[in-house]
């Protein structure tokens, strides 16, 4: 029994940067990347409803990576409480990942961690595009409400909120 345990740990250990696999998708997509590190890759992206950063952080000692997908918009001091309120609305519904709020800028982000032990090249690299996928169309979907809570000196009633956070069925 601890031969066969000892044989998969060295299988699982062969795991290769999955931000190589980031860089092979975004080159794929043709977007320009920042490799600021072996471990750290941001890439800024164009959505329907606003402009997204996402940011990738590749933890080697966990076979680990973890993904934001920030928004261009900043909540406004006074919607703090109403957004934590539509937060846990929106979370209630994602089936992979969350919404939270950088404490240091107000900027709300998607973000998700991903294990990657024992993944292959092929399997990695679509396990990325989902990844990206996902988190852009969490973010185009809740866009809406991000935007009324950002409005500076226009606090959102609760008829409001709770329509933008309604799912539509189309676009304009």
């Amino acid at each position: 029994m601890t031969s066969t345990i000892a044989k998969e740990t060295e299988i699982f250990e062969d795991v290769s940067n999955p931000l190589d696999w980031v860089e092979e998708v975004f080159s794929i997509q043709d977007w320009a990347f920042d490799r600021h590190s072996e471990d750290e890759l941001t890439v800024h992206v164009s959505g329907k409803r606003g402009q997204y950063r996402l940011h990738f952080l590749w933890q080697e000692e966990y076979s680990a990576m973890q993904f934001s997908c920030e928004m261009d918009v900043v909540i406004a001091p006074s919607a703090r409480s109403d957004a934590a309120k539509a937060l846990a609305t929106m979370n209630a519904d994602i089936w992979l990942g969350h919404f939270d709020i950088r404490e240091d800028v107000k900027i709300p982000r998607f973000r998700h961690t991903s294990l990657f032990r024992g993944m292959t090249g092929g399997s990695g690299a679509e396990h990325i595009e989902d990844l990206v996928d996902i988190a852009l169309n969490e973010c185009e979907r809740y866009m809406p409400v991000f935007s009324l809570l950002s409005r500076q000196n226009q606090m959102p009633d609760s008829a409001s909120l709770s329509l933008a956070l309604m799912d539509s069925a189309g676009s304009a």
